[in-house]
């Protein structure tokens, strides 16, 4: 989808301060604070708009939520439509994700959501995806034992890579479809506004869950 430039958007960004995390690097091994409970702690790195995470929220109040999306003008949207909700268990933080260990402690997260990110379609810059081993090592890290991600796509040759990645990984496999929405799995229940647009258009959604 293409995104019309926002004006005034960090001034806007502020406005909604209550929910955004300022610098997350300060937040490591202390993100139960932020929420001040002792709720376990999911996260979706490329949050886009906020739709997918946001729902998950408001369908699990008994869990906390962290949304991460680089792209101002689209976060915005997203606290948005947070602040008129007026959910108390997702915080967002505006920042491209390169080290995750840099935000996150060791077991800190329960789970990881990974939806519709950047294909980066060159090989060259294959090092740049969300599921390329490099990062799934820190997933690796921050996560606790056992516990999932949980990865979709509309595009099949990322869709290959990324099992390929997290089988090389030593990840478990638990789920795997390359049609989400003719199956039975969950997961086809909360969608992004990606997901919304090309199943729409008939388009199949590539889905799989590993757990480390």
């Amino acid at each position: 989808m293409r995104q019309r430039k926002v004006r005034n958007v960090e001034e806007r960004l502020a406005e909604h301060h209550q929910y955004l995390i300022e610098d997350p690097r300060v937040r490591k091994g202390k993100w139960q604070q932020v929420f001040e409970n002792g709720n376990e702690i999911f996260a979706e790195f490329g949050c886009g708009r906020g739709q997918f995470i946001m729902t998950l929220a408001e369908q699990n109040p008994d869990r906390n939520y962290i949304a991460v999306e680089g792209r101002g003008s689209i976060i915005l949207r997203a606290l948005e439509k947070a602040t008129s909700v007026g959910l108390d268990n997702i915080v967002f933080v505006k920042e491209y994700v390169n080290d995750v260990n840099e935000n996150f402690d060791e077991d800190e997260l329960t789970g990881i959501y990974l939806n519709f990110c950047d294909p980066w379609p060159r090989g060259r810059h294959a090092k740049r995806r969300l599921t390329h081993g490099r990062y799934l090592n820190g997933y690796r890290q921050i996560l606790k034992a056992g516990c999932c991600i949980e990865f979709k796509t509309d595009i099949d040759g990322l869709f290959v890579f990324a099992k390929s990645e997290f089988e090389g990984s030593g990840m478990m496999l638990l789920k795997s479809t390359e049609d989400l929405h003719s199956t039975e799995f969950d997961a086809k229940n909360v969608t992004t506004e990606y997901e919304d647009k090309f199943k729409a258009e008939g388009k199949k959604i590539n889905y799989c869950k590993v757990q480390v």
